[in-house]
């Protein structure tokens, strides 16, 4: 302003341009009362001020002379700040280049968004470095939680669960209470199946014991009713005694069964030679036919010699008979039961099915356990056809420790029971199997 004011004559005189030390891209101009560029320059610091095209002053045009900053954008330029003073008749613009302010803001802007992404990925890292060092031995509670969990528990046999180690069970950290809570449940379930593994082991020796008892007086009841059913009197044996005889006979089984039960949940049975399914099933078969002679009793057997197993042939002579006895008591009359022998999947199954009633799907679960006793829906025929509730227990005791299966399935007019044991190491010799007989065909019906 003051260099325009020593030529108020000239009005397009920008001479203080070249007095030098002006800024690089410094915009001058000089316009009339009505806001019209009359001279415009640009300062260029190569070659000193230039001259302003018309297109380029006529963005000038307007400004107001209040001394106020204003942007404009000059064309070939780029955008400006300008600011007009007006004075004794003089009018004067001047502005300065926005381009390297903006450039500069946006590098600050830049580097600050880099400098920030920086320190908050350092920060994450670090947060999230503390949260799994300090969750770190949540990984060793659930490790051992999975190890207890494939820890079996069962009565045969008890292992010793693992625990938590000592540092992650502090009480002074969140996860070392846990930890420790953790080491306390499993010390609390440890302790309770240890007390269950010694009251089922009273139970057994007391099952034992008084099995062994009563074997003595049953047998001698037996003894006498056998002697007074054999002597001579007018009418013949007496009923009462004969009632004795029957009812002795069954108590005998009865405890005979329980020292069963009580013997295989101690050890295995000692393993004998190779036993021949098909002959135990016949003989099964054949037994059923005799106490049950009002069922239809049918045998399948394959036509090639099935696998041998390895086994105590009397005990599990015994499981297959307790499945056709099982049938006969819970069946009405004329109900078929068929036996089929097989093998499945290289292991040999017999499979003991009936067209009775069936089994009530709330007993089916249970069916195996010690004393089970269906209700109406499958007829019972009074005490003195069995039914005391150790048939179907001790089947699947004796594939137990055969390392064998026993399986259960139902519905009204079809019952099946599935044995799988597994099959002798030692091949069948040649020749004809035992017990199959010249008289065997494939399929066996007996009336």
């Amino acid at each position: 302003m003051t260099g325009a004011a020593r030529h108020p004559s000239r009005p397009a005189d920008l001479a203080f341009l070249g007095t030098g030390g002006h800024p690089d891209g410094l915009l001058a101009a000089r316009f009339d009362t009505g806001g019209v560029v009359l001279a415009a320059e640009v300062v260029r610091a190569d070659d000193g001020p230039r001259p302003l095209r018309a297109a380029r002053c006529a963005a000038l045009t307007g400004v107001p002379d209040d001394g106020s900053a204003h942007t404009r954008t000059v064309p070939g330029l780029g955008a400006y700040r300008v600011t007009a003073l007006g004075a004794d008749g003089i009018r004067v613009l001047a502005g300065l280049p926005q381009d390297d302010v903006r450039h500069t803001l946006g590098q600050f802007v830049r580097i600050g968004a880099a400098a920030a992404g920086t320190v908050l990925l350092l920060a994450g890292a670090g947060c999230a470095l503390a949260v799994r060092r300090r969750l770190h031995p949540l990984g060793h509670l659930a490790a051992t939680a999975a190890e207890v969990a494939r820890t079996p528990l069962t009565p045969d046999r008890p292992a010793q669960p693992a625990r938590i180690p000592a540092p992650d069970a502090d009480p002074g950290t969140e996860t070392g209470q846990i930890g420790a809570a953790l080491n306390r449940m499993i010390d609390q379930v440890e302790a309770a199946h240890a007390a269950r593994r010694r009251g089922e082991e009273r139970v057994r020796r007391f099952i034992a014991d008084a099995g062994r008892e009563l074997r003595t007086p049953l047998a001698s009841i037996a003894g006498y009713a056998e002697l007074m059913n054999r002597a001579p009197g007018p009418g013949g044996a007496d009923p009462a005694w004969r009632r004795t005889g029957t009812e002795s006979a069954r108590l005998t089984g009865l405890v005979e069964n329980l020292l069963l039960l009580a013997r295989l949940a101690e050890d295995r049975p000692a393993q004998t030679p190779t036993v021949d399914l098909a002959v135990l099933a016949a003989e099964a078969v054949r037994n059923a036919r005799s106490t049950g002679p009002d069922h239809v009793w049918r045998l399948e057997l394959p036509p090639e010699p099935t696998p041998l197993v390895t086994g105590d042939g009397p005990r599990l002579k015994q499981a297959l008979s307790a499945l056709p006895a099982n049938a006969r008591v819970h069946t009405p009359p004329g109900t078929r039961v068929t036996v089929t022998v097989g093998s499945t999947a290289g292991r040999p199954t017999v499979r003991v099915r009936d067209d009775g009633p069936g089994i009530p799907p709330a007993l089916l679960p249970t069916v195996f356990d010690p004393f089970t006793r269906a209700d109406p829906s499958r007829t019972r025929r009074g005490l003195a056809e069995g039914g005391s509730g150790l048939g179907p227990a001790v089947a699947p005791a004796i594939e137990a420790a055969h390392r064998g299966r026993l399986d259960a399935r139902s519905e009204p007019g079809r019952t099946g029971f599935r044995i799988g044991l597994p099959a002798a190491r030692q091949p069948r010799p040649p020749g004809p199997a035992v017990g199959y007989g010249s008289a065997c065909s494939a399929q066996i019906t007996l009336p």
